[in-house]
Parts: C-alpha cells; sequence; structure tokens
C-alpha cells in the first residue's frame, strides 16, 4: 500500500508557490527529470504560460486530467473542460482561500472602508442579537 497519492504526472493540477506566478494554478503536462518539470496554465484560462519549473516550487493537488506526456495547449484545455477539473477545485477550501486572497489583494482603499463599515454593521447585529438572549 503506498502512502502517497500525488504524484508528479502528466495532468496534474497545482499550485505555484513562488516567482511570478506565485498563487496561480497550473497542470503539469511533461516531466524533465527528477527536479523539473514543464507546466503549463493553460495561459488562456489561468494566466500561466507553457515553462519548465522546479518540483520543489510546486504544490501538488488531488486533481489530475487524463492528457498524454507533452499535450498541447488545445488538448490539455479540452481535458480540463471536459472533466470541470478547475471548477471542481475553485469548490475546495484550498481554492476558495487562494481566490481570498486574490480578491483581498486586488481592493482599493475604498473597498477596504467599505468592508470595515459591513463589519461594524454586522457586528452590532451580532451583539445586539446576542443581548436579546
Amino acid at each position: 500500500m503506498s502512502m502517497f497519492t500525488r504524484f508528479v504526472e502528466p495532468g496534474r493540477l497545482a499550485v505555484i508557490t513562488y516567482g511570478p506566478c506565485a498563487g496561480k494554478v497550473c497542470t503539469v503536462v511533461d516531466i524533465v527529470d527528477q527536479k523539473r518539470v514543464v507546466v503549463d496554465g493553460p495561459s488562456s484560462v489561468t494566466g500561466v504560460a507553457r515553462h519548465m519549473m522546479p518540483v520543489k516550487r510546486l504544490s501538488l493537488t488531488d486533481f489530475k486530467a487524463a492528457i498524454p506526456r507533452g499535450a498541447r495547449e488545445k488538448t490539455l484545455k479540452l481535458a480540463l473542460e471536459k472533466e470541470s477539473i478547475l471548477k471542481k477545485w475553485s469548490e475546495t477550501s484550498w481554492g476558495k482561500k487562494l481566490q481570498a486572497k486574490e480578491t483581498r489583494a486586488k481592493m482599493t482603499d475604498f473597498d477596504r472602508f467599505k468592508l470595515m463599515v459591513a463589519k461594524k454593521k454586522r457586528s452590532a447585529l451580532v451583539k445586539k442579537a446576542l443581548k436579546k438572549k
């Protein structure tokens, strides 16, 4: 019985943990050697272009698309859409957490102000409800 279930293999969905694409999702397309793999977004979907990357900078997920080694972008895109892998990924707690982090990073000063006001209102309502009991 194997302990590991997330293997570095073509079609494996991964999150980039370091570099200019940190926090983005990509798919392992090909294996170069023990330490390096070729990843692709596809760039039209996730914003990650096809490039070589050390395995050390990837966090593997549980999701895997059925693609051959070195698959073209078109093949990869079709496989991801057919199995709705990116949709399943965005429904996981890990995916939601990354999305929330990205949303917070893109907030303007006014957005942060509106959030603060909303939190204050919610807090006041919660306190009021707890006071009644």
